[in-house]
């Protein structure tokens, strides 16, 4: 069962700190029922700050109708989403609602919730992968549920979320750039969301990369493993299988700065190169993924500079 400590949170523990929060909500059929609380959480490194409503002015360019407008916050214009709305749930006001305010992929937005209970520090290997049924009730927007004693917590993928409502916020190559399609580098990537996975994958094949997915970094950690022992058996060198890793952070079981240390700490495969590919980077947090040997860290949706710096980074191993 998930528990707080009081341990200092750092980099390469496999430990995360979730603020939970939570929708009031109308019973599903029912009318007269009884209101109940849905729980969620979102990563506390995502989180700048909690306040009250704001003052929102509307957005008439933004037609989506969880999308409430958007209020000034210390000279910084920042968009409004109705969170219940977004999940096709319908919120009941007992209470004045809060407003987490948010920044990952270097956007700063914000959601209003009923309300924000508090923070867990949990193990990432607490965290298990929604199944159908939660992904089908939460518009496909949980990435993760945390079961603790007394209710079940949903961890959000507000990246999806934000990328739906802003089309440029989304993966895509730039065509103004030409890559050697004959390299064929071999990437091991690691991302535990299916739809950023496949995305990843197809636009570094673009770009002349032999590509191989895994699911989360104890997955991906477990495939290094394997490379490692056929690279042995075979007397060949560990680039003959995999010349660059490129992970997510957040990840059930075991997150990508855990991989990246895991990695680095392993005689036969500290010379890998490791880039961190996550909307957690930013100023503020990239002295986590130094902190723990990443060769580099770039901010999604940058995927153009991924497959830039990856090769970089190769062809810069193959030379020393």
């Amino acid at each position: 069962m998930p528990q707080t400590t009081d341990i200092l949170l750092e980099a390469g523990t496999n430990e995360l700190e979730i603020v939970e929060f939570y929708l009031e909500e109308e019973p599903r059929g029912e009318k007269d029922g009884e209101s109940y609380k849905a729980f969620y959480g979102v990563n506390v490194a995502k989180v700048l700050e909690i306040i009250r409503m704001p003052e929102v002015t509307e957005m008439p360019e933004v037609s989506h109708p969880a999308v409430l407008g958007a209020f000034n916050l210390r000279s910084r214009i920042i968009p409004l989403l109705d969170l219940a709305s977004w999940l096709k749930k319908k919120r009941v006001e007992n209470e004045p609602p809060k407003v987490i305010v948010t920044e990952f992929n270097n956007v700063t937005s914000a959601f209003m919730v009923s309300g924000v209970t508090r923070i867990h520090r949990i193990s990432w290997e607490d965290v298990e992968a929604p199944n159908k049924y939660v992904s089908a009730l939460s518009s496909d927007s949980i990435t993760g549920v945390v079961k603790f004693q007394d209710r079940m917590v949903f961890i959000l993928d507000l990246e999806r979320i934000v990328a739906e409502l802003n089309p440029d916020l989304s993966l895509k190559l730039d065509d103004n750039i030409s890559f050697d399609e004959e390299t064929g580098y071999r990437a091991l990537i690691s991302d535990d969301s299916p739809l950023i996975r496949e995305m990843i994958r197809d636009l570094l094949v673009q770009a002349g990369y032999k590509v191989e997915k895994t699911n989360n970094g104890k997955e991906c950690w477990d495939r290094l493993q394997e490379i490692k022992e056929s690279a042995k058996a075979d007397g060949r060198p560990i680039t003959d299988y995999v010349q660059v890793v490129i992970s997510d952070i957040e990840m059930p079981v075991m997150d990508g700065h855990s991989l990246t240390r895991h990695i680095k700490e392993d005689l036969a495969l500290r010379d890998l190169p490791v880039i961190l590919f996550s909307s957690l980077i930013t100023e503020r947090l990239r002295h986590k993924g130094e902190s723990v040997g990443a060769d580099d860290q770039i901010s999604k949706p940058e995927i153009t500079q991924l497959a830039l710096r990856a090769a970089k980074l190769i062809e810069g191993a193959e030379e020393g």
